[in-house]
């Protein structure tokens, strides 16, 4: 078991507040991607983060917007280490970033494992499951772009991973 000191807490809750720099409306700690944050000494910080994807560009942003909150926090010495293993899936994701990618009109990722319980992709504008495939990408290669069969939208859907 972990221990994670009243520090460390503080520093994983600041770290995480910070925006993803390609979906904005999500934080770090909603997507999943930010694993751990521990002091090796005083002063020393090291973050671990995970990518959504081996080679993901935003990762070098994450990582910058990580040290700037870490360091306008008085922690000086700030460093992001990339986590490749265990792999960030879209589960990764927390009820609340789903929630928020839905408001934002993006239909968030079905449950993954053994049984998806849900095989269609709800639009997030009319809630129909009629929808249609577009584009197997769409702004980010996290993401497709479908189109809603009842109600005309298009919208983007983030893909399960």
């Amino acid at each position: 078991m972990v221990t994670t000191t009243p520090l460390e807490a503080e520093l994983h809750a600041l770290a995480g507040s910070v925006p993803d720099p390609e979906l904005p409306v999500l934080t770090l700690a909603e997507l999943g991607v930010l694993r751990g944050v521990e002091i090796l000494a005083p002063g020393r910080v090291e973050v671990a983060l995970t990518p959504t994807y081996t080679g993901c560009p935003a990762i070098e942003a994450m990582s910058a917007d990580i040290e700037k909150v870490l360091h306008e926090h008085g922690i000086p010495d700030v460093t992001v280490r990339t986590v490749l293993a265990p792999a960030w899936t879209t589960d990764d994701i927390s009820a609340e970033g789903r929630r928020k990618l839905a408001e934002f009109g993006i239909a968030p990722p079905r449950p993954t494992g053994p049984v998806a319980l849900t095989l269609a992709i709800r639009c997030p504008h009319c809630g129909s499951t009629d929808t249609e495939l577009l584009s197997r990408f769409s702004s980010t290669a996290c993401k497709a772009l479908r189109r809603c069969v009842s109600c005309g939208e298009p919208f983007d859907h983030f893909k399960e991973l």
